[in-house]
Parts: structure tokens; C-alpha cells; sequence
């Protein structure tokens, strides 16, 4: 017998959960391991049990924060090629990257080895896919130096984990600016 597809009230429950706690995550300074189910659970409109049902663990609803936000990251890349100049669609994809690894720190430290191992190896070919294609794009309208790839990108985008929570509004984005500046042609 075939399974069934979900309820629609199933699904916008499951919608509303991963929604309230993407803005806690965002709105909020502290670990992502004081993230309060209850609170998610409330700010969603759902009761506790509903939460469960489909989260079992705060380990399974940071990582459909992680595949949410790694799928709207990775989605951006044609709307920003078609509304804006190469450069200037990369600056603005590394942006919402910065906005993205705010959160990534804390849920890539709260998510088991394993599992985080099974999401990143899910999501780091499309993640190099986007970033080739803005890359390649760059470098067609000789905007971008040709000799730098993803890989390159990347591991520099790295220096990113090593920014102090206290210093991250101002270090991360001048990190961002100085890889750019690298990135363009002379």
C-alpha cells in the first residue's frame, strides 16, 4: 500500500514549527542549545505533542532549519544573476551567507556528528553549484578574476567560524568585503 501523503494542517503545523524557530534562532543571542522547544511550540500555535510528533529532538528541528536555510541560500542564485551585475550578485549572495552562518554556528555545534555529516554531504554539491554559477558568471562579464573556484571561496568563507560572537557584526562582514576585493579583476 502506497503512503500517504500528509494532511495539509500536518504540514502547515510542520511550516509554522520551522518558521518560529528560524526567528528564534535569528532573534536570538544566546546557544542555540537554550532554544526552548515550548516557546517554538507556542510561537507556532501548536501544542508541545504537535511539536514532537514531527521533531523528536531539538537535534530534528535544527536541521530543517539547516536544509530551510541552506535551500533558500542555494535557491537565491538566479533571481540575484538576473536583477543584478554579476559582483554585485555575489556581494549580495554573501551577504544573506553571513546572515545564514550567524545561525549555522550555533545549529552546526548542536547537531550530532553523524547527522551533521548526512545534511552537509546533502546540500554541499548544490551549495558549490550555486557559487560556481556566480562565479562563472563574474568571470564571463569579466568582472571576477578566472583563476579562483568555489573550493577557493569556500575555504575562505571558513574564517567566517572563526569570528568571535561578541566581534561578529563587524569582523564577518569586512571579512566578506576582503573577499570580494580579492575577487575582482584587475
Amino acid at each position: 500500500m502506497p503512503a500517504r501523503a500528509p494532511r495539509s494542517d500536518a504540514v502547515a503545523n510542520r511550516e509554522r514549527i520551522v518558521a518560529a524557530a528560524r526567528a528564534a534562532l535569528s532573534g536570538s543571542p544566546g546557544p542555540v542549545d537554550e532554544l526552548k522547544l515550548h516557546l517554538v511550540a507556542k510561537a507556532a500555535g501548536v501544542g508541545q505533542g504537535t511539536l514532537y510528533r514531527h521533531f523528536p529532538t531539538r537535534e530534528h528541528l535544527l536541521a530543517e532549519v539547516y536544509r530551510h536555510e541552506m535551500g533558500e541560500l542555494v535557491d537565491a542564485v538566479p533571481a540575484l544573476l538576473a536583477e543584478h551585475p554579476p559582483l554585485d550578485a555575489l556581494a549580495r549572495w554573501l551577504d544573506r551567507l553571513v546572515e545564514y552562518a550567524r545561525v549555522k554556528r550555533g545549529v552546526m555545534a548542536a547537531i550530532e556528528a553523524s547527522a551533521w555529516q548526512d545534511l552537509y554531504a546533502d546540500h554541499h554539491g548544490r551549495l558549490d553549484d550555486a557559487l560556481t554559477t556566480l562565479l562563472d558568471r563574474g568571470t564571463a562579464a569579466d568582472e571576477m578574476r578566472d583563476d579562483v573556484d568555489a573550493t577557493d571561496v569556500i575555504l575562505l568563507l571558513g574564517a567566517l567560524s572563526r569570528v568571535p560572537e561578541k566581534e561578529w557584526d563587524t569582523r564577518a562582514r569586512k571579512l566578506v568585503t576582503v573577499i570580494l576585493d580579492g575577487l575582482r579583476r584587475r
